[in-house]
């Protein structure tokens, strides 16, 4: 009997494996891993999958921010609950928030044990058996929280590492990115990553909750969220904590978070219009144009194309990738969504002062687009395939390939998918924003 309630945290820029991630795709949500199906599945997929193989049926949260929302229904239907941050503030606000909401709006008592795990850890399914065991860490009472610690298979800077005193399981301490050197004694001495995985009982919480508001139920806690220090988990409240327990995990256990690690979990070398030479080694091309990619005689090479822009680096070169993005501040070329997907196509800025944006959008059969007006800009919807249902001003007609719709500035309208529908929408206007969309209520029914 699984007595635990797990919180999924999924954040991320999306800067270390551009161009393919942006601040609305995380790397969480790019399809490159397979399933066993051999299908192409994300890391928040693949993570979800491993927790109910595992045999954990319990409540599941993922606690994100707004810009997360879409990406995630797209991924994982409606099977999860979705915590939404008012506004950005680290994990310890966004942990507080979905341990509030498991508490007051799916009934946890406080003596049940909350189990907060990263969205994309690469591991097998040993990692999620283990979360029993650090469930029984935190019910013993021995501890009020626990951590996943995994065994070490390098000396690596990247990782923060867990002192733990190996007779008794307890934590004695921490090490945040230690040198390489430093990090080889730490692991002869027994040290383990930090994982960032940590569990504890839901009234432990609500208690840290109580030191910044005063509360009645999961509302008053969302109200005040800017109230909660911008501080992660880890500096608030662990390292604050003396009896901590842990649990070691032996076993595969990777960060996906650069290309250099992706790619070495990637079961195909190619994906999309690709074609390489036999003479190259150990190299890796993702294509999402609808131009090909040739490659000839690369070596240890990383080459990723998307709508955002094109990468070619060495392997080990990709790690530094930050530090080189530009304008990651410019809107995203490609975006996911519950209904579909939608990539751009061109941008053109105009001497009068006006502006044009070429969408090409796909919404898949039965999904539609929010019902909503627009200030300062006026579109055109092409439908180029599929059939679809179109409102403006509340006036509803069908629409087939080859059908044009002219949306002005002020007028309600969206779009329902008959079939699966695919249409090029150009909007022209003075502020091509996505902040400048009024969403509003409408009923196909």
């Amino acid at each position: 009997m699984w007595n635990l309630k797990i919180i999924l945290l999924s954040g991320g820029s999306g800067k270390r494996l551009w161009p393919l991630s942006n601040e609305i795709r995380s790397k969480q949500f790019l399809k490159l891993l397979k399933n066993k199906n051999n299908e192409p599945e994300s890391m928040v997929q693949r993570v979800y999958n491993q927790i109910k193989m595992a045999g954990i049926d319990t409540d599941v949260v993922i606690a994100t921010g707004k810009n997360q929302k879409d990406s995630i229904k797209s991924h994982l239907g409606d099977s999860v609950d979705i915590v939404l941050e008012p506004e950005r503030r680290d994990t310890f606000p966004a942990i507080a928030l979905a341990s509030a909401y498991l508490h007051f709006e799916k009934k946890m008592s406080k003596d049940e044990v909350v189990v907060v795990i990263p969205v994309d850890p690469y591991a097998d399914l040993k990692y999620f058996s283990l979360l029993k065991d650090i469930e029984s860490k935190v019910t013993s009472g021995l501890s009020n929280i626990a951590l996943m610690g995994i065994k070490p298979t390098y000396p690596s800077a990247k990782y923060g590492y867990i002192l733990s005193d190996s007779e008794n399981d307890l934590v004695k301490g921490f090490q945040e990115k230690p040198s390489e050197v430093f990090a080889k004694q730490l692991i002869e001495d027994g040290a383990m990553w930090n994982g960032g995985v940590f569990a504890f009982k839901a009234g432990y919480m609500m208690d840290k909750l109580e030191d910044y508001m005063d509360f009645k139920d999961y509302t008053d806690v969302e109200k005040q969220y800017s109230l909660l220090p911008k501080i992660s988990f880890d500096y608030e409240v662990v390292e604050k904590e003396k009896n901590i327990a842990m649990v070691e995990y032996n076993g595969i256990w990777k960060d996906l978070g650069t290309w250099n690690t992706l790619t070495e979990v990637m079961s195909d070398n190619t994906v999309g219009k690709v074609l390489v030479s036999e003479s190259c080694e150990d190299t890796h091309v993702i294509n999402e144009l609808d131009i090909p990619i040739t490659v000839l005689g690369a070596k240890n090479m990383v080459i990723a194309a998307s709508p955002d822009g094109i990468l070619v680096s060495d392997k080990h070169e990709s790690s530094y990738l930050k530090d080189y993005i530009y304008d990651s501040s410019k809107r995203p070329m490609y975006e996911e969504s519950s209904w579909g997907e939608y990539k751009v196509l061109d941008y053109v800025d105009y001497e009068d002062g006006s502006s044009s944006l070429t969408k090409s959008l796909f919404i898949k059969a039965g999904e539609s687009m929010q019902y909503q007006e627009h200030s300062v800009r006026d579109e055109i919807w092409t439908i180029v395939a599929g059939i679809g249902d179109i409102v403006i001003d509340g006036h509803v007609r069908n629409v087939k390939s080859g059908d044009v719709a002219y949306i002005t500035k002020g007028q309600k309208h969206s779009i329902k998918a008959v079939t699966n529908l695919r249409l090029i929408e150009v909007q022209i206007g003075s502020e091509l924003t996505e902040s400048d969309a009024k969403t509003l209520e409408w009923s196909w029914q």
